[in-house]
C-alpha cells in the first residue's frame, strides 16, 4: 500500500502543473465532483468552483509545495499538510497552508478537501 505522500505527490505534481501552465481544467482534474475548496475567496463545492478559482488567477502564477505531515487515516484516505510558496507574475510570494484530503473512488486518487490559510508572521 503506498505511503501518503506518494500519494499527495502524485496528485499534487498534476496540481502544480496545471496552476503553473494556468490550465483550469488540468487542476480541476485532480479534484472530486463533489471537493469541498477553500481557497483564499469564499468556498465552493465540486469541480466548477475550483475551475473557477484558478481560471481566475493571473497567468504566470507558479507554485511549489512541500510537505509538512502526511497521514494514511483509513484504507482508502491520504491526508497531506502542507506549506505552498504561490509566486505572482511579478515575483510577489504568497506563502500559504495548504491541507488536503484525498480519497480514493471510481476514477482513482482525487483530492476530496482542500483548504489553505495564511502563514502567519
Amino acid at each position: 500500500m503506498p505511503d501518503a505522500e506518494t500519494l499527495l505527490r502524485e496528485l499534487l505534481d498534476e496540481w502544480k502543473a496545471g496552476v503553473d501552465g494556468h490550465d483550469p481544467d488540468r487542476v480541476a482534474a485532480v479534484f472530486t465532483e463533489d471537493a469541498i475548496f477553500q481557497g483564499l475567496q469564499p468556498h465552493s463545492v465540486g469541480r466548477r468552483g475550483v475551475y473557477a478559482y484558478y481560471d481566475s488567477q493571473p497567468v504566470g502564477l507558479t507554485v511549489d509545495y512541500r510537505f509538512h505531515e502526511t497521514r494514511r487515516p483509513a484504507s482508502g484516505v491520504a491526508l497531506g499538510y502542507l506549506r505552498a510558496d504561490f509566486t505572482l507574475p511579478d515575483g510577489t510570494a504568497v506563502p500559504l497552508n495548504l491541507s488536503v484530503l484525498a480519497t480514493l473512488g471510481p476514477e482513482g486518487w482525487r483530492i476530496s478537501f482542500y483548504q489553505v490559510s495564511p502563514v502567519p508572521g
